[in-house]
């Protein structure tokens, strides 16, 4: 039997962090411990109703067959129309690729348009997964460091001073994951004009667009005109605005030979998103965005509560994210003192998170995974009777050393 040896991309990439992070809580809660887990970024709704009837329609209908590879071209339709609707840009059905989720829709793009030995420029804190996926392929991740004094926000200087001949794409999530920051209309076109000047991709995550607060604005990056638009691919899907995370169906949107080659590589990959969760994605976008609201506005309030608390912390930086469903806060002031009961000490934000699970049963993600040693990721995306139990906990874990 011939030894197993991983092959060389697959060496070049970690374990989802989350994911780890969210299977190691449940492991534990699963030995008997009440723990409490902020670590993964899904909403605790369910999905709504309608959408839930058009699955179960499209299923008694007999929608449960192949589709085309990049998705069905009602659907496509669908999502243009809403993401016209909603951001001012208007893009053909041809220019739409559907995929299972927009991690895939990500490992899709750049799996189509990067090579070994191309750059691609990323600001941190950045989503788990997008320096790996970059990796996949060969490409090299190059981080900017963006700061909480400066509203995690990377400058034009910043962006410019990091391209190099080798760049072929730039990254940018907002709202973001960890941070919550939200760029404004002014920040985004500057990176605009860098983008333009240096005749570089950019990939826009704009999974969270709908989830803003606090009089925070979205723009969509290829609403800054015409020369931008044709750069930029945007990525969205249906888990975080919809509660649709199982459902697994993301989308990209950008220039129609891009969308070809993420067809043509899906084709070998998948065959195809999900029959009855594309019909599910329809419901979702094209009908009434009330429910979208609805939870929006229960995050507001979870919102409040959390950042409420953790800005009690003691000797923990105020944070105050724009966007998306998480605190990100610093809780490297801790590190070298004694913690919890077990007065244990840790010296990274990684072991803070173990002593802090194993200790308080609190569950939280590293910020040593998204670039950013010295801070934590709680996610609110929860109940608030759970928000203030986990919040009472940290804070007696910080207090009793």
């Amino acid at each position: 039997m011939p030894q197993f040896v991983q092959s060389e991309a697959l060496a070049r990439i970690a374990p989802s962090a989350t994911m780890a992070a969210a299977a190691k809580a449940k492991a534990l809660k699963a030995s008997g411990a009440d723990v409490l887990n902020f670590t993964l970024g899904e909403p605790d709704f369910d999905t709504p109703q309608h959408i839930r009837t058009a699955a179960k329609d499209a299923m008694d209908g007999g929608k449960t067959h192949y589709t085309p590879a990049g998705g069905l071209p009602e659907v496509k339709e669908a999502i243009v129309a809403a993401h016209a609707r909603d951001t001012g840009v208007q893009y053909d059905a041809a220019e739409c690729v559907l995929s299972n989720g927009a991690k895939h829709t990500i490992h899709n793009v750049l799996a189509a348009l990067l090579n070994p030995g191309d750059e691609v420029v990323i600001p941190t804190p950045y989503w788990v997964s997008y320096a790996d996926l970059v990796s996949l392929t060969g490409a090299t991740p190059v981080l900017v460091p963006t700061t909480r004094e400066d509203g995690w926000v990377c400058s034009a200087e910043q962006l410019d001073g990091a391209i190099t001949d080798a760049t072929k794409l730039v990254m940018l999530n907002s709202p973001s994951n960890p941070t919550g920051a939200v760029y404004s209309r002014e920040q985004l076109a500057a990176l605009g004009e860098v983008i333009v000047k240096r005749d570089v991709w950019c990939l826009s995550d704009e999974i969270y667009s709908k989830l803003l607060y606090g009089g925070a604005e979205f723009t969509s990056f290829a609403a800054l005109g015409d020369e931008v638009k044709a750069r930029t691919i945007t990525v969205n899907g249906v888990s975080k605005a919809y509660a649709m995370t199982g459902w697994r169906i993301g989308w990209m949107l950008g220039p129609e030979p891009l969308a070809k080659a993420c067809t043509k590589l899906q084709s070998q990959e998948t065959s195809n998103p999900c029959s009855v969760s594309q019909f599910a994605a329809k419901a979702a976008v094209e009908n009434s965005q009330e429910c979208v609201e609805e939870m929006r506005k229960i995050f507001a309030e979870r919102r409040t509560i959390t950042l409420e608390g953790v800005n009690a912390l003691p000797s923990v930086p105020p944070c105050e994210p724009g966007g998306a469903f998480y605190a990100f806060f610093d809780v490297s002031s801790h590190f070298g003192k004694p913690l919890g009961q077990s007065g244990r000490s840790c010296e990274t934000s990684t072991e803070f998170c173990e002593v802090l699970l194993e200790d308080a049963h609190v569950a939280l993600v590293s910020g040593d995974a998204f670039g950013a040693p010295g801070f934590v990721r709680m996610s609110y995306a929860t109940d608030t009777d759970t928000i203030q139990r986990g919040l009472e906990r940290i804070k007696t874990f910080l207090s009793e050393g």
